[in-house]
């Protein structure tokens, strides 16, 4: 029997409004690192990703893809339905640096949402444990007469210009290699197959706890509690260095902002949650700070970075490798 065009119609259209009606979210969401398994960022991602489903109601998939300075990441999420079932999750070295560094199709403003901003972890001067200096200014003794390599995320990151800052106050020089990510960065420097890293210093903290690396500032004014025995750069003789990191959550471009908000929402419930809350603060990472917790705030906040860290770039003339 054939139906009547005009019962097909309202059929179809009864069919999309449920579909539309359907409330958020009604799948599971995917959060793509943009590093590799195994590094700090990683860690984040998995310690927020269950006190999110708790609140979310569906699971959360972890999805790791390294490289090109963690633009495979993003722009993954640049092409995605911007409906909130892919979210990216990194750091300013792929979200702002590596948009100056990288020809890409996409624009790191104009092209993505900004959701919630995440915690900040400083930097901090590692060897491998067999490196004859004991002290950061010993190192720059010892990078004077030795040739010495150190490692970077890509070829830009802020690995790499922490390098360069110690560089400059130094006076001395090292060759840079890239890497993928910081967990097999790391592996290296363990391995003693690089000499130094300028890290992200929640990626390496449990390596030096074990005493399988060295440590010889953090790039801070002040010391960091979880390794309060180290010295800031200024006690240490080279004053003014100063690097640390802050994460985030994206979404692409045109994400409505009921769905925004609500992931926003449980992004800082996931960081306030007692036992995730002390798991972050484990890994040595600080929560951001209050006036940056809205979609709108962290967005400025992006655009900010974007604005301060793109000359610095050009200038330095670091391009792609």
């Amino acid at each position: 029997m054939r139906r009547p065009l005009s019962v097909i119609a309202h059929m179809i259209c009864f069919c999309v409004g449920a579909a539309q009606a359907q409330p958020y979210p009604s799948r599971p969401i995917t959060i793509v690192v943009a590093l590799p398994a195994g590094g700090a960022v990683d860690a984040l991602a998995r310690i927020i990703a269950e006190p999110m489903r708790s609140m979310l109601g569906q699971p959360i998939i972890i999805e790791n893809l390294g490289g090109a300075g963690g633009t495979l990441a993003v722009g993954r999420v640049v092409r995605s339905a911007p409906d909130g079932y892919m979210l990216g999750l990194g750091t300013v070295g792929q979200y702002v640096i590596s948009g100056a560094v990288y020809t890409l199709p996409f624009d790191m403003l104009a092209d993505l949402t900004p959701v919630a901003p995440l915690p900040s972890v400083p930097y901090w001067m590692t060897a491998r444990k067999t490196l004859p200096a004991n002290s950061l200014k010993e190192l720059a003794e010892w990078l004077k007469h030795n040739n010495a390599s150190a490692s970077t995320v890509g070829t830009a990151s802020l690995a790499r210009f922490c390098g360069m800052a110690f560089q400059k106050a130094s006076g001395t020089d090292f060759q840079f290699v890239p890497y993928r990510g910081g967990a097999p960065a790391l592996q290296d420097l363990v391995a003693g197959n690089i000499d130094l890293n300028c890290d992200f210093a929640s990626n390496s903290l449990a390596q030096y706890r074990n005493g399988n690396i060295k440590v010889y500032a953090v790039m801070t004014n002040t010391r960091w509690a979880p390794a309060p025995e180290v010295p800031t750069t200024d006690e240490a003789g080279f004053p003014g260095i100063y690097i640390s990191t802050w994460l985030g959550l994206w979404a692409p471009k045109n994400t409505p902002a009921d769905i925004v908000a609500k992931v926003n929402a449980a992004a800082l419930a996931a960081m306030a949650d007692p036992d995730a809350h002390k798991r972050i603060a484990d890994l040595g990472m600080q929560a951001p700070p209050p006036e940056r917790l809205t979609p709108a705030a962290f967005a400025a906040f992006h655009r900010a970075e974007v604005e301060k860290w793109y000359p610095i770039i050009k200038a330095a003339g670091i391009k792609a490798e």
